[in-house]
């Protein structure tokens, strides 16, 4: 088996990714009319499987999609293909795991009525490491001066869907210019987040992230950092607006993301920011180890 290989499940069909499962005129593949949620294991646990459950509802409510199943379902659904994936190539750590709905196919057209029943495709994989190096040295990240970051007024970032173009062609431009990742503002010029991971800095030992108002995805890592870890870390954290020319002010930075939990950035464009032992961002990693050790132990009922 080779080392690519990611196990699929389209509508409870087990079958290689790499084989064809949804029709042409599926909405998802036409319009981007689709939503997703992606989990990751903890000591083979799945982590944050309720909050990440309850986001996928509410965008589902938002673009009036119906969902394929229920979540005690669709939880043995994820079990049975994350057996099949370890079956299929003897991988035993940790694992991606992503839900992707669509409203389905249909006529060619955009009226919704169109669709015929919501599809469901679930990928597993091993779940991507972040490098020693990139912990140690941290991440380079670049400010988009193309594009802004989609209004919510127009298409909100807080809805998580299959629509990523407004995140690719911001991503295309940092990576044009060598860097790791990219920060996106809003039409306001306030930091958004980066393309694929909530932003937050550190400024006199205090975390600031961007509002939910900035127009961002209500991050589930960003969530648990201010509603449990980082009191545990004894670190307060604070919703704030960033402007680029507050950068030189901040000592450090860091992003969040539900499949690398914290991870450093060295710097933004020409400012660099602080990053190793005995930063705030160290010390939260740490902290958010211990919470996903905490969760796996008590939740042995997501295990897999």
């Amino acid at each position: 088996m080779p080392a690519s290989y990611i196990q699929a499940n389209t509508n409870g069909r087990l079958h290689s990714a790499h084989e064809p499962s949804l029709p042409p005129l599926n909405r998802g593949f036409l319009y981007g009319d689709a939503i997703y949620e992606v989990w990751r294991t903890y000591h083979s646990v799945i982590f944050a499987w309720e909050e990440h459950w309850r986001r996928l509802g509410q965008s589902a409510q938002a673009l009036h999609l119906a969902l394929p199943a229920a979540a005690p379902a669709m939880l043995d659904e994820i079990r049975r293909t994350v057996a099949a994936f370890r079956a299929a190539t003897g991988f035993a750590d940790e694992v991606y795991i992503r839900l992707q709905v669509t409203r389905g196919a249909g006529p060619i057209g955009l009226d919704v009525a169109l669709a015929d029943r919501p599809d469901y495709v679930l990928l597993v994989q091993p779940c991507p490491l972040v490098a020693p190096e990139v912990l140690r040295d941290g991440l380079r990240l670049s400010l988009a001066t193309g594009l802004r970051r989609n209004p919510a007024e127009s298409l909100s970032p807080a809805w998580k869907t299959g629509n990523y173009l407004n995140n690719i062609l911001c991503l295309r431009e940092a990576r044009a210019r060598g860097a790791d990742e990219v920060v996106m503002l809003n039409l306001a010029g306030e930091v958004t987040e980066a393309a694929v991971s909530n932003i937050a800095f550190v400024r006199g030992g205090i975390v600031l992230t961007p509002p939910l108002s900035a127009g961002i995805l209500g991050g589930i890592t960003r969530g648990l950092l201010q509603e449990k870890i980082a009191a545990a870390a004894g670190v307060q954290v604070r919703e704030a607006a960033v402007r680029p020319d507050e950068f030189a002010g901040m000592d450090e930075c860091f992003l969040l993301s539900s499949t690398k939990d914290l991870t450093p950035v060295a710097a933004i464009d020409d400012t660099r920011f602080a990053v190793g032992p005995g930063t705030v961002t160290a010390r939260l990693k740490s902290a958010f180890g211990d919470f996903a050790r905490a969760y796996a132990a008590g939740r042995p009922e997501l295990k897999v």
